[in-house]
């Protein structure tokens, strides 16, 4: 199939859109041209076509002149399935799906619990905006050919409104992801990556860590300039090695470099059914976590026996969680392998791709029927 891969927001190099799907399409067989908006032109890369709509500037622009550029362009492709990654192009999707295309709407977030801990919503709004965005969402969702959830809880809630809906979870490229040789060459350091927020446990990490003999390697971009100064001026920054944001070979190097990885995100509603991939990277990597003490993370840390849960919004037992990994090398090595095990056995992207191109098989055969 020609298959158009759409984004208005994400850049060319995301690691859903192209180094998973976009790549495991292209070798499943199918020609597929991937449409950004990020000004940084026109590519090919590893066979894939990138087609660059131009950079809009501010989220207002992005969110009205891209769209339509990205619609244009998709127009204009002329593909035979069209599978886009935001919420926002949900009309481009629609209009698509009257000209009789194959359209694909990839759900990477729970938008409408997101909406309720959006802080910059007045609160007597948000329940009735992500009420009538989830009604919105749920139609169109039952107007395109099929849905891709990026988390079993995502999939559950749009299965009853898009019968062909499949969970592609955002799980870890196998062998992109080694654990370390030699253990006495980590470093005495507890790592984290990703973007940096609030609600993502940079201020309790940093108030943990002052309460170790440990450092934090920590690999992100900060979301606001004034999170950022509020951190350097902790004194749990003096005992950080800030990164900035890493490649793929820097995320390799960061978990071989670290005995323990932290995901000590808030028990916010968006959070709590999320699988986040620094989870399961660090799991490959064989380094044992530190998790947030939510139901579903529970299970998975408990079930794979690889690493320790703990109120996240409690620095001291943060600490406790680093400390004692830390101090028992032995245990942590036996942890961090258990992890490994389980994401060779039940956590790796292989097994996604696998249902991403059973659904393109789907597709393509109800197109030619």
């Amino acid at each position: 199939m020609k298959i158009a891969v759409l984004t208005s927001a994400h850049p060319r190099g995301d690691i859903r859109i192209f180094v998973k799907q976009c790549r495991s399409l292209a070798a499943g067989g199918h020609q597929v041209t991937l449409v950004v908006a990020d000004g940084l032109g026109d590519a090919v890369v590893e066979g894939i076509t990138v087609k660059d709509v131009g950079k809009p500037t501010g989220r207002l622009r992005r969110m009205t002149q891209g769209i339509w550029r990205v619609g244009r362009a998709a127009w204009q492709l002329q593909a035979d399935a069209y599978h886009f990654h935001d919420p926002e192009l949900i009309p481009v999707g629609l209009l698509l799906r009257l000209d009789d295309r194959q359209v694909v709407y990839d759900v990477h977030e729970d938008v409408p619990r997101q909406i309720l801990a959006k802080p910059w919503i007045r609160p007597a709004l948000r329940r009735g905006i992500a009420r009538v965005f989830e009604w919105l969402e749920d139609w169109a969702a039952g107007c395109f050919s099929a849905v891709v959830a990026a988390t079993p809880t995502i999939r559950d809630r749009f299965l009853p409104h898009q019968p062909r809906t499949v969970d592609v979870n955002n799980f870890p490229i196998l062998s992109e992801l080694t654990p370390a040789g030699d253990w006495q060459d980590k470093q005495h350091a507890v790592c984290y990556l990703g973007g940096i927020t609030r609600v993502r446990g940079i201020m309790e990490a940093l108030e943990a860590l002052v309460q170790t003999d440990s450092r934090l390697l920590l690999a992100g971009a900060f979301n606001e300039t004034a999170l950022e100064h509020e951190a350097r001026a902790h004194p749990g920054w003096q005992q950080t090695d800030y990164l900035g944001v890493v490649d793929r070979a820097g995320v390799q190097q960061v978990l071989g470099r670290a005995r323990v990885g932290l995901v000590t995100l808030h028990p916010i509603i968006n959070y709590l059914d999320a699988l986040p991939i620094k989870l399961f990277e660090y799991m490959a990597a064989g380094i044992p976590v530190v998790a947030s003490d939510f139901p579903l993370w529970r299970q998975i840390v408990q079930d794979a026996d690889c690493g320790l849960c703990v109120d996240p919004l409690d620095p001291a037992a943060i600490a406790q969680a680093i400390r004692e990994l830390l101090a028992d090398e032995a245990r942590a090595q036996v942890l961090g392998m258990n992890g490994r095990r389980a994401v060779e056995q039940h956590y790796q992207w292989s097994v996604e791709a696998a249902k991403l191109l059973t659904l393109y098989r789907q597709l393509a055969q109800a197109a030619g029927a």
